[in-house]
This record gives C-alpha cells, sequence and structure tokens, in this order.
C-alpha cells in the first residue's frame, strides 16, 4: 500500500509565519496528507498548536540581523549545515512538496527542494516580502500571496490565496458583533513581541484618560513583554481600569470575538484574523518593520473603513484616547466597521493553499507518468 503523499512546511520562529503554516498543516492533514514541520528552535514554541501528527523537525539556521560579528561570520556555515541535513532527510522521505512561509529558518528546506527538484512554493503574509521569500521568488514552482497586491519583484507571478488562518479562528468566523454601549465592553490589545512595548507605553494612559463613565464599562485584555507586565498592570490598577495583562494569550479568538474593539500592530496574521471574526479596529503599523511591510498589510482594512491607521510617529495617549472615545461612543460606526472587516475576509484562504499544494503534486505526478 503506497504511502500518503508528504508535505513539508517550512516556517520561521514568528507567529506571523507559523499561524498561516499551522493552517495549511490542519488543511493538509484532514485531506490525507502527512506533514512534516521543519523550524528552528524559536518556531518549535509555536508548534505547540500544530496537530500532533505533524512531526517537527529542527534545523541549524541563523539570520544576519542579530548578533556581533563573530556570530555573524558563523551563519554561512550554520545555514550550510542546515542545508545539508535537510537534503539527507528528504533523500530519505522524498516530500511531494515544500511549502516555504518565509523566514531563516525556511532557507535550508528551500534550498534542498531546489537542489533535489521538488515541487516547492512561498507563501508570503505581508504587502511586502521579507528577504527570504524575494531570493526564493523566482526560484520556486508558484508564489501564493496573503495580501494582494504584494510587491514582488519584477516578473514574479503570483496568485492570491488570501493569508490562511488557524481552525480555532475559523470556528469563530462571523461571530455576530455587540456593538458597544453602556455596559460592560471588552477591548483586546495585541501586539507581536517586537513591537508590543510601545503600544505599553500608550495605551494604559490613553484608556486612563476617556471619560469616567465609558471607562468604568471597559474590561481591558493586553499582551505586553514579560518585562512589562508589571508596568502595564500598576498603570491599568491606579486609573482603576480591570485589565487583564500577559505575553501570550493562548484563545485570542475567543477574546477577538467577544471584544467591541482591537487595538493592534498589523501583522498579517493579526489583520486576518481581525478579518475572520469581524471586528473593528486601531491599526499601529511597527515602525521598524522592513518594507513598512505593516503599513501594506493594513490596507485593505483602511480601505474598506474597518480599521483607524495610526502611524507609530503620531502615537500619543491623547490621540489614541480620542479615537477609542469616538468609536466606542459610536455604536452604528463601529458596527460599520465591524461589517467592513468581514468584506476584507478570505475565509476559503486555507482551502487555495492546500489546492496549490495539490496542484504542483499532481502535475509532478503527471510529468513521471508521461516520462
Amino acid at each position: 500500500m503506497a504511502r500518503a503523499p508528504l508535505l513539508l512546511i517550512a516556517a520561521g520562529g514568528t507567529g506571523g509565519h507559523m499561524f498561516p503554516a499551522q493552517a495549511l498543516a490542519e488543511a493538509m492533514v484532514r485531506r490525507g496528507w502527512r506533514v512534516v514541520l521543519s523550524t528552528d528552535a524559536r518556531g518549535a514554541r509555536y508548534a505547540g498548536g500544530f496537530p500532533h501528527v505533524v512531526a517537527v523537525e529542527q534545523v541549524s539556521s541563523a539570520t544576519f540581523a542579530r548578533g556581533g560579528a563573530p556570530a555573524r561570520a558563523l551563519v554561512p556555515l550554520r545555514i550550510a549545515g542546515g542545508v545539508l541535513a535537510a537534503t539527507v532527510r528528504m533523500l530519505r522521505d522524498r516530500p511531494a512538496v515544500v511549502a516555504g512561509f518565509g523566514g531563516y529558518p525556511t532557507i535550508p528546506a528551500l534550498s534542498a527542494a531546489l537542489a533535489l527538484r521538488v515541487p516547492r512554493l512561498i507563501h508570503e503574509q505581508n504587502g511586502v516580502p521579507g528577504r527570504v521569500n524575494t531570493v526564493f521568488a523566482r526560484r520556486v514552482d508558484a508564489v501564493c500571496c496573503g495580501v494582494w497586491p504584494t510587491a514582488l519583484p519584477e516578473g514574479v507571478n503570483a496568485v492570491h490565496t488570501g493569508n490562511p488562518v488557524r481552525a480555532r479562528v475559523m470556528e469563530r468566523a462571523g461571530a455576530p458583533y455587540i456593538p458597544p454601549g453602556d455596559y460592560p465592553m471588552s477591548l483586546l490589545v495585541i501586539g507581536g513581541s517586537q513591537g508590543a512595548r510601545v503600544l505599553s507605553d500608550v495605551v494604559p494612559p490613553a484608556i486612563a484618560a476617556l471619560p469616567e463613565a465609558l471607562r468604568g464599562n471597559l474590561r481591558v485584555a493586553h499582551q505586553a513583554r514579560e518585562e512589562d507586565i508589571p508596568r502595564v498592570l500598576e498603570a491599568y490598577d491606579a486609573a482603576g481600569i480591570r485589565a487583564e495583562v500577559s505575553a501570550f494569550f493562548n484563545d485570542v479568538p475567543r477574546r477577538l470575538s467577544e471584544a467591541q474593539l482591537v487595538i493592534s500592530r498589523s501583522g498579517a496574521s493579526s489583520v486576518a484574523d481581525i478579518a475572520a471574526i469581524g471586528r473593528p479596529a486601531i491599526l499601529i503599523p511597527y515602525a521598524a518593520a522592513a518594507g513598512d511591510h505593516q503599513t501594506a498589510n493594513a490596507r485593505g482594512l483602511v480601505d474598506a473603513e474597518a480599521a483607524i491607521l495610526i502611524p507609530e510617529s503620531a502615537l500619543e495617549a491623547a490621540t489614541l484616547s480620542a479615537q477609542i472615545s469616538a468609536l466606542l461612543q459610536n455604536p452604528s460606526a463601529a458596527t460599520r466597521m465591524a461589517q467592513g472587516a468581514l468584506s476584507c475576509a478570505v475565509p476559503d484562504a486555507t482551502e487555495r493553499l492546500a489546492g496549490v499544494v495539490e496542484g504542483l503534486a499532481d502535475a509532478k505526478t503527471r510529468k513521471k507518468e508521461a516520462e
């Protein structure tokens, strides 16, 4: 009896790469495929959400963006070691397709697939591609984009699949929105680990400056860096605001569905989750994001009048407080924003991407049969 086809998913060590990779893994397992995740130690921390049948292989990789000169000098050697190990693994159990989701940990798997002529694709989540996906865009069989249009290298053809969202998000997709009013309301504050500090600086004083009647109805869930949690809690406590502060919420889909308003960075996965569930948002793009890709990510929601964008350079407590107050005191506008967010969702993004995977595998099979 023939073994099920194998999909090797390669993804870097951030939630922005790992969450859509997880969504694809869930879909391919349902379709009867075997799935292996190739990532680094950082990415392995996100692997707990993947289906339990997905094997996790940690690879040797590195980035030139961190560390001193000695560490950067060793980067090529570490990447070469990872490529060699990935090649040996593929020779033992050849994947039908390799799918890369960006980040330096995808280099070994994509390089080995290129050398062994294994069908391969990349999925770019952001409106401006990262360095690794830019390099591989001309060296893969398919380029899939989460944001449309995406600023791809000249001459690269791509397909718009949208950004896949995890099954736990899809379970809440389109959940009825309860508009703000004179009753308890939920406000969710989420930001990637790199960009959470500015939100911790500005959001608590912004909420503290709200009118007392509005502030008294709020309960806040705020994602903050571990080292910032004590001061963020203290700021909320001093203002008499009910707040839960954590470095990581493992139930973000539920919290999104219950929120009257979301304040967030505009990472690709966050934007996709907000659109899928359909919630009004204030988006604050991470200023240090490569190529300002978070501003590009936010464009769809902003154009649909589903989100308010505040550049980090213009982010002040008074400005943010005024926007929060305006939204939470205008239920009809908030409801229109929620509906606008839903209009930006691509609910079949995962199925579109899974279709590309199976299409590449089928093309390879037909080519072998023709030979």
